[in-house]
């Protein structure tokens, strides 16, 4: 990287590595790159300027970034996506979230930067704790945040990855967390729970959430549900056999994004999960483990946007 390169800020190189492509890449006029961003059309007009007095625009993007939004096109492409975003990868630690988790964050900032009421949905996991962590302190009193899912087992003990309540704390926002537990022990104690008026409330905003974020579990030994002691190891063995290939907010689906039909997903207490509609329903995942879940939440329309790395993105497009 040359002296020059260095005479910007990292974070705002990315920003104008991300016009710069956007512009002389995709084609998007300095209107539509600032809708993109969440910018004035003047800062988009800077950022444009910015990577071509950078040197990041030659005959390709001379960025990392670039790459990246490369995939992130090729995704939106093959899949349908609203919103895809790949960060870099560390050669390292592919698996590594700490770049996802600030993309994450970026999205999420976006959002609570609206002046109008938002409501933002969260789902619970490492993905979604770090996404967390990674936003900015904030004060967003018009914003409502909401919890896709109980986070306490059926012995009433907390899990550890509860997203809802370590945003409301950072950002200042009203939160509601779903007073339930994950799995339930039957359907009729299920209809019981979701007739409670607290719970009628809790998924009446997730049905109508502006923003939602969730994780993406992968159905082998690491699976967060066995990890975290939701399912048993005979449980975790009977959804295989059933065909189940990842789960979101406890769903259990097949290889093609279908609901399981059975009596491990008669009881998960969970929002109802449905091919994502027209707002943005966004899975935070990273991996290779997680690949074939992945796809197949892809595959089946669960979710309408991705956040990931350069390695998960390339092993989704080599393998679908």
């Amino acid at each position: 990287m040359t002296n020059q390169r260095l005479s910007a800020p990292p974070t705002r190189l990315d920003d104008a590595a991300r016009a710069g492509w956007l512009y002389y890449v995709a084609g998007n006029t300095q209107d539509e790159i600032a809708q993109k961003l969440g910018v004035s059309r003047q800062t988009a007009q800077r950022l444009v300027a910015m990577a071509v007095a950078e040197k990041l625009v030659k005959v390709r993007l001379d960025h990392p970034i670039g790459h990246c939004m490369d995939l992130a096109a090729e995704l939106t492409d093959r899949f349908g996506l609203r919103i895809a975003e790949v960060v870099p990868s560390d050669p390292g630690a592919p698996d590594l979230l700490a770049g996802v988790a600030s993309a994450a964050a970026a999205l999420l900032e976006r959002t609570l930067r609206h002046p109008e009421p938002q409501i933002i949905a969260l789902g619970t996991g490492r993905a979604l704790k770090a996404t967390v962590e990674a936003l900015p302190r904030m004060d967003c009193p018009q914003h409502r945040i909401v919890s896709r899912l109980g986070n306490m087992m059926a012995n009433g003990q907390a899990t550890a990855y509860n997203a809802v309540v370590r945003m409301a704390d950072r950002v200042g926002a009203p939160h509601y967390p779903c007073p339930l537990p994950v799995l339930v022990k039957d359907p009729q104690e299920l209809g019981l729970l979701h007739a409670q008026e607290a719970v009628r409330h809790t998924l009446a905003l997730c049905a109508e959430a502006d923003l939602t974020l969730v994780g993406i579990g992968q159905m082998n030994s690491r699976a967060p549900l066995f990890v975290d002691g939701f399912v048993s190891q005979a449980e975790l063995e009977a959804l295989v056999r059933a065909g189940a290939a990842g789960e979101i907010t406890s769903w259990v689906f097949d290889g093609q994004g279908q609901l399981i039909h059975g009596s491990f997903n008669a009881r998960v207490a969970s929002a109802p999960l449905s091919r994502a509609g027209e707002k943005p329903f966004v899975a935070v995942a990273v991996g290779e483990a997680k690949v074939a879940a992945i796809r197949a939440a892809l595959a089946g329309c669960l979710v309408n946007g991705l956040v990931t790395n350069e390695a998960t993105a390339s092993s989704l497009l080599a393998s679908s």
